[in-house]
């Protein structure tokens, strides 16, 4: 199969059948072969209706939660179902256009793409939603080392490696191609594509998706360099927070001993150099128990292999 393209939704029955039928044109004008996987976030309208009876004309893959999980649980479970060389994921909302499909696939096919992002350069948003995005892109781009203008468009295209690869859970569906890069997937690159006005139903963006995302960019960052060695970064930290609270103490008992003109606990110093070895010997115990779990673990060996021979 040349794509899958899949496609998650809450509440959009006003433009499933626009959508699919758009996309059903695309793909035959190119004479390529798809799946639409749809995956149904917990919709409360007639959107599963509908997913039910488009499938008796296009090929479709249906998926539905008995509630409302999010975008990245959505994305994960349909990339699970997919069977495609190419995976193309859009949102429901007709903002993207089926119309970018076959050139996303040419540059994941011709071009060698691991994953290729879709750039929404003009954008039909209110400011309410523009202004948070490009402040989110901005410090994306600064932790992540990834220099795409926009992480959070639904339009993007991935190798079948990639999303066989990565998983994509809490709000970390705007981080794929983050996740793609540590799991040695290098060749990330993004195409401007056409951004259209809602045209029906209203926006699903809250501002506490603008909260959580920097918090989700962290713990992949975290869980990338130090899941599997985490006495790296807990171990650093004990340590030097103790060898500061050692010095303290060593300042204070040699200045005791020279000058014999206080007590040591008579000085705050004194308590920030014992709060510094407290803090200093928690923070190596965490290391070292968080490596015990992770030696444990039953995927501690599990590693990304590109190819066998």
């Amino acid at each position: 199969m040349d794509i899958s393209i899949v496609v998650p939704f809450l509440n959009e029955e006003e433009s499933l059948p626009e959508l699919v039928e758009w996309i059903d044109r695309v793909m035959r004008q190119n004479s390529l072969s798809y799946e639409v996987v749809m995956v149904d976030d917990g919709s409360t309208d007639k959107s599963w209706a509908i997913v039910q009876s488009l499938k008796e004309k296009y090929p479709i893959k249906g998926i539905k939660f008995r509630r409302n999980y999010g975008k990245s649980a959505a994305l994960n479970v349909g990339f699970e179902a997919t069977e495609g060389d190419v995976v193309i994921t859009m949102d429901a909302d007709l903002q993207d256009s089926p119309d970018e499909v076959p050139e996303l696939r040419r540059m994941i096919i011709e071009d060698g793409f691991d994953l290729v992002s879709g750039w929404k350069q003009k954008r039909f948003d209110p400011l309410s939603k523009t202004i948070p995005t490009k402040l989110y892109n901005w410090t994306t781009r600064q932790m992540s080392g990834i220099y795409l203008h926009d992480f959070n468009c639904g339009l993007k295209a991935y190798r079948k490696d990639v999303v066989k690869s990565v998983e994509v859970y809490g709000e970390m569906h705007r981080y794929i191609p983050v996740l793609a890069k540590w799991a040695g997937f290098k060749k990330i690159g993004e195409k401007v594509v056409a951004h259209r006005a809602r045209k029906f139903g209203v926006t699903k963006f809250g501002l506490d998706r603008f909260i959580n995302g920097p918090l989700d960019l962290l713990s992949i960052i975290f869980v990338s360099k130090f899941g599997k060695r985490p006495m790296h970064l807990f171990g650093v930290l004990g340590f030097l927070s103790f060898l500061a609270g050692f010095v303290i103490a060593l300042y204070l008992a040699v200045a005791k001993f020279a000058f014999e003109q206080y007590k040591m606990t008579e000085r705050p110093l004194f308590y920030f150099g014992l709060l510094f070895m407290v803090i200093g010997t928690q923070l190596f115990m965490t290391g070292f128990i968080a490596e015990l779990v992770s030696r444990n673990s039953a995927d501690r060996n599990k590693y990304e292999v590109s190819e066998r021979i």
